[in-house]
């Protein structure tokens, strides 16, 4: 029993060393301190907001059914609103509206013409009113009788029906060839769309991100074709603390951060142009989860490209500090 306890005051027994030497220690751990310090100090960066650069982009799909016959576009080309970049077979299309018209041109044909006929019942109207007046004057002499005079009333009464019903009856023919002229106008307008939409016409000014087809292959209605954006001005999406919130508002002057180099930044103009209404908790893109947890609000800086930004680049903000008096 003596032995082990006499090894374990051995164990415990500490060494005498210099005192300058636990001062040295000292020393050391102190220089450290001070050097995370300093250092932790130096990674507090002057930024208020941080996010990603976005840009309003839109996929242009095709519009008709047929060949790609002209799509001569490439990721990188600079495009304008209005112009036209392409265009689907429209063959079919054409033909199906010479089609139409040349029904609708025959509808004229099918008409008909109520004069010939009613010109004939005229001249015997004509002749039986000679008549009838000759035969007035006649009995007015006593030389015709009230019959005679009778008869010739009722011949004219019949001619003027007939030429009342010739009239009625081509009225109607001639409204239901009539009938169909709409309905074939209303179809030339739509196939007159459907060879329009076959133009692929850029809906605005600005760079080609991404093609989906190529010349002479096959597309449907839908079918996505490009994809555009306008790069001379991109938004940044960044997120910030309501205390920081606090002195910012709409249109606001900010200046933005991007990297340039590994140690450097390369300064721009933004503006203000959306603070959200409601808090969201920090996007998860945001590297350390301690961040991710914090409730943030999200804003836009539209901030004008020379050339330098791309979709996606990272970019801080710094808000101007308010003025004291």
């Amino acid at each position: 029993m003596k032995a082990s306890i006499k090894k374990s005051k051995t164990l415990l027994h500490r060494p005498q060393v210099p005192f300058f030497t636990d001062m040295n220690y000292l020393y050391n751990l102190l220089f450290l301190s001070l050097s995370l310090v300093i250092a932790s100090c130096g990674d507090d960066s002057k930024s208020d907001a941080y996010g990603n650069f976005e840009a309003t982009t839109v996929t242009v799909s095709a519009k008709g059914n047929g060949e790609l016959l002209k799509f001569g576009i490439e990721e990188g080309d600079r495009v304008e609103a209005g112009q036209q970049l392409g265009l689907i077979d429209t063959t079919q299309r054409y033909l199906e509206k010479v089609r139409l018209k040349a029904q609708l041109n025959a509808l004229n044909l099918r008409t008909q013409e109520a004069g010939p006929e009613i010109a004939i019942l005229q001249e015997d109207l004509k002749n039986l009113q000679r008549e009838r007046d000759r035969t007035q004057r006649l009995f007015a002499q006593k030389a015709a009788t009230q019959k005679q005079l009778d008869d010739y009333e009722g011949r004219i009464g019949v001619v003027q029906q007939q030429i009342a019903s010739a009239r009625r009856s081509v009225g109607v023919a001639n409204r239901g060839v009539l009938s169909e002229e709409e309905p074939l106008k209303a179809q030339i307008q739509l196939i007159e769309k459907q060879i329009k939409d076959c133009k692929i016409i850029n809906p605005l000014s600005g760079t080609i991100l991404t093609t989906f087809a190529e010349p002479s292959e096959l597309v449907s209605n839908g079918s996505p074709l490009y994809k555009v954006a306008n790069l001379d001005t991109l938004k940044l999406k960044a997120y910030t603390s309501a205390t920081i919130l606090q002195n910012v508002k709409l249109n606001d002057r900010v200046t933005v951060l991007v990297d340039e180099g590994e140690d450097s930044y390369k300064e721009l103009n933004g503006t203000v142009t959306w603070i959200a209404s409601e808090a969201e908790f920090t996007p998860k893109t945001i590297e350390t989860k301690e961040e991710r947890v914090n409730l943030v609000y999200a804003i836009e800086v539209s901030v004008p490209n020379d050339g330098y930004l791309k979709i996606g680049m990272p970019g801080e903000v710094v808000f101007q500090k308010p003025t004291t008096n």
